[in-house]
Formats: C-alpha cells, sequence, structure tokens
C-alpha cells in the first residue's frame, strides 16, 4: 500500500501555517500536512524523509521567508541530488514581475498567489492538491515503477 500523500508548508507565520492547516481539512482530502517555519528547518526535513524513501509530494513555499528567502531555500534544493526534483510551488502574496521571475529562474515549479478570503483558499488549496497529489507524476514514481 502506497504512503499517504503528504505536502510540506513553510511559512514563517503560525497564523498562515494554522489558517492553511484549516483550509485543507476543509478540503476533505486525505493529504498529510507537514509544517516548518524556516528555510533551513525544511531543508533538513526534506533530506531527512527523502532518506526514508518518503518525500512530500509537493512543497508550499511561502516567497518572502525571514531568514533563507525562497530564492535560497530553491538553490539549496535543488543542489541536493535526494531531493532536488521535489516539486515546489512558491504560495506567496506577492505578484510582483520581480518575485514570480526569482521563483521560476531558480526552479519553482509553479508561483500562487494566496487568495483574498478562506473560501479561495480552501477551493485553491483543493485544485492544488488534487493536482500534485492525485494528477502529478513524480521522477521518483517513475523510477520505483521501473523497479
Amino acid at each position: 500500500m502506497p504512503p499517504t500523500p503528504s505536502l510540506l508548508l513553510i511559512d514563517d507565520s503560525s497564523g498562515e501555517r494554522e489558517l492553511f492547516r484549516e483550509a485543507l481539512l476543509r478540503t476533505e482530502l486525505e493529504v498529510m500536512l507537514f509544517a516548518e517555519q524556516d528555510a533551513e528547518a525544511a531543508l533538513r526535513f526534506l533530506l531527512h524523509r527523502a532518506s526514508l524513501g518518503v518525500p512530500p509530494s509537493v512543497v508550499l513555499l511561502d516567497w518572502h521567508l525571514r531568514r533563507w528567502g525562497g530564492q535560497e531555500f530553491l538553490r539549496q534544493l535543488r543542489a541536493h541530488p535526494s531531493i532536488a526534483t521535489t516539486p515546489v510551488v512558491v504560495l506567496s502574496t506577492s505578484d510582483s514581475v520581480v518575485d514570480v521571475s526569482a521563483a521560476y529562474a531558480n526552479g519553482a515549479n509553479a508561483y500562487v498567489v494566496k487568495p483574498n478570503t478562506f473560501d479561495e483558499l480552501v477551493r485553491c488549496i483543493h485544485t492544488m492538491c488534487r493536482f500534485w497529489v492525485s494528477c502529478n507524476v513524480s521522477p521518483r514514481l517513475v523510477e520505483e515503477s521501473r523497479c
């Protein structure tokens, strides 16, 4: 039996993490949520999960983190072969062309501007999870199916 799909949310705001958790519960999808408040801890978490063979299906990354920003996190993530192909969706309040361009230039797989209302957030999370957990085929899954 395959492991329960999971996602890692990286956001330095405890309020945002809790709001996301509540919105994910409202989707009624069977997805395990992990959360980290900073990029360094998230990178350690991802390396550990990869060593166990159970990386998250997708990382949701706040672009404007206090210590390492999203750009540095993506650089570090893409430098580690065991987690380099992990899908990353930037989830940010910024719709700045500079931020969007930098995210993609550093290896983000998608960039989503955080919705304005809770109901919109629920719909957004539902759509993202359905795609990244149910539809997306990761390189890791392709390699496992060949074994």
